[in-house]
Parts: C-alpha cells; structure tokens; sequence
C-alpha cells in the first residue's frame, strides 16, 4: 500500500483510483461495506480518502482523546484489506475552507483524479458541512466521476459507529466492540521506556503510551499481541494492565503489557495489543506483595480466557 499525505504532485500511478472516503475511526463493518463497495465499483485501483489529523482534532483540540486508532494503526488495518492507494490528506486550515464544489474540483478531481466515490449515506463534508450525498452526486456529474452511497450498517437496531465502539470501550465491553469492528479493538505503537517496576517484580512488561487515543475502562485485560517489528516478530498471548498505576502516585495513562512465555528486548518496537476480555478494574493494593499475588492472578485468569479464544 501506498500512502500520500498531500493531493498535490502525485505520480500517475496513484492517480485514478476508486477511493472510499472518510475518517475511518475503527475501520468498523460500516466502514468495510464502504471499503467493499468502493472495491466493486469500478475496474480501478482501490483507495482511501482520509484526513490526518481527525477533523474532529482540529476543530475542538482542547475536547478529550477520542480516537479509536492513531493513523498507524490505521494504515495497518487498511493494507490488510487490500488498500492500494491510502491518500491521507493534512486536515487543516486550507482544507476546512474548502466548499464542496471546490473540494472536489480541486482535491478529488485536480488532485487525486478519483475515477469514483464511495461513500456512508450520512457523508457531509466542505465548509461548515455544507455537502451531503446529493451534494457529491451533482458534483461526480459535474466533474466527471461517478459516487455510491451506502447504507449504514447495523445490527438490533443499532448502527455500527464509532461513538457506540467508545461506549462499548470505556464500559468494559471489548467483546462488543469486536461485533461492531468485525475485528479485536487493537491499540498500536511504539514500546517505550517505563519504571523497570514489573521486571522488579518478576513480570517484564512493554510499556505503551496512549496519547491523544479514546480510554477503554481502565483495568486489566486478558490480550493477543503481535510483534510488528525487530528481529522478534511474532504473536502471542498476554495480560495486560491499562491505567495510571494507583500504587505508586498517579501518573498518566498507558499501557503495560507482559507476553506470556515470551523473552526479549521490545524497547523502541512496534505492538499491535488486541484487548479481549476486561478482568478487573485497576485498583490500589495494600502491599507489594499483594501486589504481586494479584497479578499472578490476573495472569492465569487470562491464559484460561485466552485458551478459548
């Protein structure tokens, strides 16, 4: 897969493409039907038209994290469904002033020379979300490619949306998240340096920050990992703890995971954590020791969930 971070000055050969567009947040089912119908469309390479960062970032940066994936994380789940072509284009100032008519003369058109468009039935876009699907339709006509809509997708009643992804996180519930994505919530990125506190107490973990990403409930959660980078690519089993670490101050939120059966330097490489099941909410123990016990616990907790996966 491809990625470009500009409409502009693009080589031929990424011009052309069939492209869904769209922040997918998730790359849920609803997004894959998008995905899937752009495919279909028309004898074209497939693509994305996506904004990096999240219009909803650069519109309210002060609100709190929301995102379900950083644009890493993203990219990944993307060339696993077969994008070609992933324009990820700089969501700022230029491009919020766009109207519609100009955004797709001038990006769509100028710029990526999309041969179609497909999109979700609620689409709007352009300054001050003046464009709908009727909008994009009499502009394809105007300018030469042709737009699907597709319907939202759901189940019982619900659609498949990234708000109800986060509802589902932040209550403990990354088994009906996974309904809704079609895949395991996934948090993607670099291992970083930690306090060293889990090797201390006989359980190395990797540490992983969770900036500018939405919270699931914080607590301990039985995970599969994959090593996405380094000499030590591979998937495994896990526990991992998500919180501020209460024991000892609070600090910021991240993540720590500990492979089971697994040795090895993972500082600075990539992991990608599926969270499986929630096993119990962080808490503030009376000891070290107790401490201690408690995560032997939540260790063999998780290989007996895990066993079943």
């Amino acid at each position: 897969m491809q990625i470009h971070r500009d409409w502009t000055g693009l080589p031929a050969g990424a011009r052309g493409a069939s492209v869904a567009m769209g922040n997918f947040d998730g790359v849920h089912l609803g997004h894959r039907a998008v995905i899937e119908a752009a495919r279909g469309a028309v004898d074209a390479p497939l693509g994305i038209v996506t904004f990096e960062p999240h219009p909803r970032q650069f519109f309210a940066p002060d609100a709190p994290p929301f995102r379900l994936m950083n644009s890493e994380s993203r990219a990944n789940r993307l060339a696993r469904l077969g994008v070609e072509q992933l324009y990820e284009l700089p969501f700022g100032p230029v491009l919020a002033g766009l109207s519609p008519e100009a955004f797709a003369r001038d990006v769509l058109v100028g710029g990526l020379g999309v041969s179609h468009v497909t999109v979700g039935a609620d689409f709007v876009f352009g300054k001050d979300r003046a464009g709908n699907v009727a909008t994009l339709r009499d502009l394809g006509a105007q300018f030469g490619f042709g737009v699907t809509a597709v319907p939202l997708l759901g189940h019982g009643g619900q659609d498949y949306s990234s708000t109800a992804i986060r509802r589902a996180l932040a209550e403990g519930r990354p088994r009906d998240a996974e309904r809704m994505l079609g895949h395991l919530h996934r948090i993607e990125g670099e291992v970083v340096h930690g306090n060293k506190r889990g090797c201390e107490f006989g359980w190395p973990t990797a540490n992983m920050r969770m900036d500018d990403l939405h919270l699931p409930r914080l607590g301990v959660y039985a995970v599969v990992v994959d090593v996405l980078t380094g000499p030590d690519k591979l998937s495994c089993q896990g526990v991992a703890s998500l919180g501020v670490r209460p024991m000892f101050g609070r600090n910021a939120p991240n993540l720590e995971v500990h492979l089971f059966d697994f040795s090895g330097d993972l500082y600075g490489q990539h992991l990608s954590v599926g969270l499986v099941e929630f096993l119990r909410d962080e808490a503030k123990f009376d000891s070290v020791q107790t401490l201690i016990d408690q995560i032997a616990a939540d260790a063999e907790q998780a290989r007996t969930v895990l066993a079943g996966v």
